[in-house]
């Protein structure tokens, strides 16, 4: 006969237990613990599991976006300016009608307006370039370690050019440098809330498990720091960047800049459970039973956070990314050589680029917009399954 059992505990901590299923003649208990009720009531929410592999996704291009890219993200060829992009087919005919597997692209047929004496490029369905798979390009290092040449796509022929997603105004791979700008983008926005994370769990656990005088000091900071309009301080930080600093220094100032203000929501999050927990009775029991602030702290509070904390993080990753985008859109972010989608976008500055070459605007934005409706859609799934015994 099957019975429940139920376990005594603070109410986001306590471990669920399932019904009593005879096995061998004797009653065993299956007991399912915290994360198994977050990671089974996760998997339910099929938007979120969606969300999570595009940004899994996401963060593998941005690891090997060296081998993904068909091409170097600084290659310039000046004869194809503003390339279109070009058309992916699969079947290629056969002088006797039929037709065999080949992938390819169409090639390209140039213009030129006697008018304005601009050139255009319109795809040739009649030139063919073949492409294939893990087929030698230009050289890398990957990881800035690993000397390879190596490329998951790319044309057969070196003289050959394959632009899936066209050019710029330079005549770079869009493709490319979107790949690389993946990683960019991507680590800005992990390593921004990592530094966010850390401050915000500290000084909110801090100031709610203490309180009093420090409470006081950091609920004055961050009052302080929420008072502050966040776009125009982003815009006078980083404008004072110097020109003369390299594009690495000019990256990880960048990161500091956007993590310094994005900790605060957390830190109130924090505080106020630690406020409601620090008095229940499993706390209480803990400190009498010998353990420490610190195991207090870490042990026995920090755990019922979990939903809490989970929420505040994903949430807040679009959020740097964004942040960073916008900055280097106006041009006082991240600068070229870097390359991130904010750099990308610039190039879509002015409406005459966007007629001529909407695939400058598009792809980049496309890419923005993708990511941060991930990361919302994946922190909605997780805030949700880190409260399993919410109805």
């Amino acid at each position: 006969m099957a019975e429940h059992v139920f376990v005594q505990g603070p109410a986001e901590t306590a471990p669920a237990v399932t019904t009593i299923k005879p096995r061998g003649g004797a009653d065993e208990a299956a007991v399912a613990g915290q994360w198994t009720l977050i990671r089974q009531r996760f998997a339910r929410n099929r938007l979120a599991v969606g969300a999570g592999f595009v940004i899994l996704f996401l963060l593998l291009v941005a690891i090997f976006a060296e081998f993904l890219a068909p091409g170097l993200p600084h290659t310039a060829r000046p004869q194809y300016t503003n390339a279109p992009p070009q058309s992916l087919g699969w079947f290629v005919p056969e002088p006797d009608g039929g037709s065999r597997f080949q992938p390819h692209v169409a090639g390209y047929t140039m213009s030129v307006d006697r008018a304005s004496l601009r050139r255009s490029y319109v795809a040739d369905p009649a030139k063919i370039v073949p492409i294939g798979f893990f087929v030698k390009g230009p050289a890398y290092r990957l990881w800035n370690l690993i000397p390879l040449d190596r490329h998951l796509v790319g044309p057969l022929r070196s003289t050959d050019t394959m632009y899936l997603l066209g050019t710029d105004k330079l005549g770079r791979d869009l493709l490319s440098r979107l790949i690389y700008g993946t990683r960019v983008s991507m680590s800005i926005g992990v390593v921004g809330v990592c530094i966010s994370l850390v401050l915000g769990v500290t000084l909110g656990a801090l100031a709610g498990f203490y309180g009093g005088t420090v409470d006081l000091a950091i609920g004055r900071l961050i009052e302080v720091i929420s008072s502050m309009p966040t776009i125009p301080l982003w815009l006078g930080l980083a404008a004072a960047i110097p020109l003369t600093w390299s594009p690495l220094t000019v990256y990880f100032v960048i990161t500091l800049i956007v993590s310094l203000f994005g900790w605060t929501g957390l830190a109130r999050e924090v505080r106020g459970r630690f406020f409601a927990l620090r008095g229940e009775d499993f706390v209480v029991a803990a400190r009498l039973d010998g353990s420490n602030e610190r195991r207090l702290i870490f042990r026995h509070i920090l755990p019922s956070l979990t939903s809490h904390i989970l929420a505040v993080v994903t949430l807040a990753l679009p959020t740097m990314i964004v942040a960073e985008t916008a900055l280097s859109f106006l041009g006082i972010g991240l600068k070229a050589p870097v390359v991130s989608w904010g750099v990308l976008l610039q190039d879509a500055q002015n409406v005459r680029t966007i007629a001529g070459a909407p695939w400058l605007l598009v792809w980049p934005a496309l890419a923005v917009v993708v990511t941060v409706l991930s990361y919302n859609f994946l922190g909605d799934g997780l805030r949700d399954a880190a409260d399993p015994y919410e109805t």
